[in-house]
This record gives structure tokens, C-alpha cells and sequence, in this order.
């Protein structure tokens, strides 16, 4: 089991590094945003132009950009003359009176976040009246709706439990509990992982369509919102996490069907070790570990950041679920301080990584104290700290109470300190998720 152990926390160095010779993210500055228009916001022409130029702070994709006319018909967008990768064309109507306006929104391409805004010219000689009357307030600029953004971090929090749930699951049982295979509450949490897992994503799928077409829930449910998010580069990662999860219903049938002898072949194994890569790979391709002045060591970071989690929870669930109620001796005597260990490594992995991460995409002390994502971010920082602290009582009963829960043949008195420390580890793990999901959906505003 040491053996087993060992190898696992060679994995975890080892497989970043093949994350970065598979190809680390570009550098990004913050979400998308618009620099110029030509002509200006709140520009007096004397005629209707036939072409409006959009100038963004980014190489932008031609899908993810959307313009619409104030009654809602969508415009032509293509490249401009130069054929500059920052900035469209976009094909103008004719106005209906004095007053050309238009709405456009466009679609970070690393993690799919939505930026929007309105720009308004005065067409001809009624100008004057209608653009500096100040009587009527502006009416807002367009933006996500704010129920399918909670619906979209209700998506992503989902999937970040099933993903731990499952990697870490699945690395439980084969590598400290292979008897777990064939254990019914064992085999439950991981079906049930895979499933939410599934359909967390292909539900972010909608509500990522909605979110960057502006629309509401409804619009998350609309097979054409379906088809134009895949054609953006966050439907993309999507649509290949969705593939990377069936094929996961591959690897978990396998073992469970074959249950330890199946965990111990090579083949599996491979198989196991390919699904568990894409998936991390797809869910750190949505966060904002590439922006900032080094990508390639956030993307790093936040690979050893998505393992150690996931490793540290899914063990944790698997063995407040499955192993504990069970209570039996040789189980505990064995998997118990097999699994300390192991989370012993992956905290710190996590805390390393989220160091890396913290200041990566942060970038100072001042942003970190006065920004919405800094707060979240210190929120995060403090819940953690109460679960490590629970963690560290855990590892103290192992120390020093797991013999004598042995000698006693598991002795509810003797083990339930332990299983109350391992249940308040478990529900703030979900408070910290939760704040994952909040940070993964906010703007950085470096």
C-alpha cells in the first residue's frame, strides 16, 4: 500500500509537467474589453455610417463577438480591412430617425466570461435635440441576467464536486481500498459523481450560451443556444469535457465489474490515468489561472491545485460514506493512515499551488484588499483554514487514537470523534467549493 502511495505522489509531480508539454494557455490580461469604437460612443454624424469599427484589448474570435440592433436583430461582423486580430467590422443598418444605437457584447476566449455595453451616434440635424435633451435617463447597459449567471456558478459548483468526487474516488479505491470496488455506498458515490458530473456540464452548456447571448433561462434550454456556444472556444472545452466524461462511464464500468483485478492492470489504469488528465485539463482551461505576467506556471499551478483537491475530497467522501460506517477494524487499520498521508501531500500541494494562483492572477496586496475578487478570494482562504484545522484533528486521533480504536474492534466511543471531525471537514470542503464557483464566474479587474 506504501508502495502505492509513493507512486501517487510521483504522479502528482510529474503529471504538471506533462500539462505543460501538452501546452500551457497564453497570456490574458482580465476579461475582454472593448478599447475603441470608430465612430465614437456619443458621436453627432451628419450621416448614417455604413460600417461601425470595434477595437477590443485582445485577439478576439469572430464567433465570440455579438452585435445587435436595439429591436434585437444581430449584425454582420467580420474582420476589418488590416485584418487585425483585436479589432471587427461591423455592417450598419440604416437608422430609424435621428439615432443610430447598437449593443454589443463579446466572449473572453479562455474562460468564457461576457463583457457588453451599448454605443449610441446622433444621425443628422435633429441631433442637437435628441442626444442633449438630459430629460430621459439612459437606460442600462445590457448585461448577463443575473439568473442564469447563478445558475451558471450552480453548474460549475456541481462539477467541481463531481470531479473531485470522482477523481478522487476512483484514486481511494484503487489505490488504498481495492475491497471498495464492491462496496455498495463506495460504488453509489461514484455513479452518482459521474452523473452530476455529466449533467452539470452539459447544463453549463446552455447556460453558457445564454450568458454570453445575453438571455435568460429560457434561452439555456434553445437547441440554437446549443449550437452557437460550440462554436465558441469555451464550448469547445465543454463539449470535450462531456466527451471525456462518457468515456469516464468507460473506465468506472470496467471497474466495477472487474473491481481490484481490474484496478492492477495496466491497461485500466492508462485508460483511468487519460480520463483523469482531460478532465482536469478542461475544468483549469475555465478559470483564470492564465492571466498574468506568467500562464504557464498558473496553468501549472492550478493543474496541482484541481489534483490535490481532488485527491484530499474525494478520499474524504469516500471515507465518511463507505469506510467509516463500516467500522471494521482491518479496514480502518489499513486505510486510514494510508489516506492521512496521501492528504497530507495534497494539502500542500493545494496550499503551494493556490499561493502560485493567488498571486498570478491578484497581482498585488492592494487588489487582494480592495477588490471583489481579493474578498472572495480572502473568504476562501479563511474557510480553508477551518477545514485544515478540522484536517488537523483528524490526523491527531490517527496518531494517536487509531491503535486503540483497533484494540477495542472499532468501538463506536473510540471512533466517533473521528468521524465528527471528518464530517465538519466534509461540509466546509462544500462552503470552499461553493467560493470556487463565485471566484471562477467574477473579474479578476487587474
Amino acid at each position: 500500500m506504501t508502495g502505492h502511495v509513493r507512486r501517487t505522489l510521483l504522479l502528482l509531480v510529474l503529471t504538471p509537467l506533462l500539462y505543460a508539454l501538452v501546452g500551457a494557455s497564453q497570456a490574458a490580461s482580465a476579461h475582454t474589453e472593448l478599447v475603441s469604437a470608430s465612430p465614437k460612443d456619443g458621436a453627432d454624424l451628419a450621416k448614417a455610417p455604413d460600417h461601425l469599427t470595434l477595437t477590443f484589448d485582445e485577439p478576439i474570435d469572430l464567433a465570440d463577438v455579438r452585435v445587435l440592433t436595439m429591436d434585437g436583430n444581430r449584425l454582420p461582423v467580420s474582420r476589418t480591412v488590416g485584418g487585425d486580430k483585436d479589432s471587427v467590422r461591423v455592417a450598419l443598418a440604416a437608422p430609424q430617425g435621428s439615432e443610430l444605437a447598437v449593443v454589443w457584447s463579446v466572449v473572453d476566449e479562455e474562460d468564457g466570461h461576457a463583457s457588453s455595453g451599448r454605443l449610441t451616434f446622433g444621425v443628422g440635424a435633429a441631433t442637437a435635440a435628441t442626444t442633449t435633451g438630459g430629460d430621459e435617463a439612459a437606460s442600462p447597459v445590457p448585461a448577463p441576467s443575473p439568473s442564469v449567471r447563478k445558475g451558471l456558478v450552480a453548474a460549475r459548483w456541481a462539477g467541481y464536486l463531481a470531479l473531485a468526487l470522482f477523481v478522487g474516488g476512483l484514486a481511494f479505491v484503487t489505490l488504498l481500498w481495492p475491497r471498495g470496488a464492491h462496496e455498495p455506498r463506495a460504488r453509489a458515490l461514484l455513479v452518482l459523481a459521474w452523473t452530476v458530473g455529466l449533467l452539470a456540464t452539459v447544463a453549463a452548456l446552455g447556460l453558457q450560451g445564454a450568458y454570453t447571448a445575453l438571455g435568460g433561462l429560457r434561452d439555456a434550454l434553445r437547441p440554437a443556444t446549443y449550437a452557437e456556444v460550440l462554436a465558441t472556444e469555451p464550448g469547445v472545452v465543454l463539449a470535450s469535457r462531456g466527451l471525456l466524461w462518457v468515456l469516464g462511464a468507460v473506465v468506472l464500468g470496467a471497474l466495477m465489474q472487474g473491481g481490484a483485478g481490474t484496478s492492477r492492470s495496466p491497461g485500466w489504469r492508462v485508460g483511468a490515468l487519460a480520463v483523469t488528465f482531460g478532465l482536469l485539463r478542461t475544468t483549469g482551461m475555465a478559470g483564470h489561472n492564465s492571466e498574468g505576467s506568467e500562464p504557464t506556471w498558473g496553468a501549472i499551478a492550478d493543474f496541482v491545485h484541481l489534483l490535490g483537491a481532488s485527491l484530499w475530497i474525494g478520499g474524504l467522501a469516500m471515507l465518511t460514506v463507505a469506510v467509516l460506517p463500516r467500522r471494521r477494524v482491518g479496514e480502518l487499520a489499513a486505510v486510514v493512515p494510508g489516506y492521512s498521508r496521501l492528504a497530507a501531500v495534497s494539502v500542500t500541494g493545494i496550499v503551494a499551488a493556490g499561493l502560485v494562483l493567488a498571486w498570478q492572477v491578484v497581482g498585488s496586496y492592494d487588489a487582494l484588499l480592495h477588490s471583489s475578487y481579493g474578498h472572495l478570494l480572502l473568504i476562501k482562504t479563511a474557510v480553508l483554514a477551518a477545514v485544515l484545522l478540522a484536517a488537523y484533528a483528524s490526523r491527531q486521533w490517527v496518531r494517536t487514537r487509531l491503535d486503540l480504536a483497533v484494540l477495542l474492534r472499532g468501538d463506536a466511543a473510540t471512533v466517533r470523534p473521528f468521524g465528527y471531525s471528518v464530517a465538519v471537514e466534509t461540509g466546509l470542503v462544500l462552503v470552499v467549493l461553493v467560493v470556487t464557483s463565485l471566484l471562477v464566474t467574477a473579474d479578476p479587474g487587474r
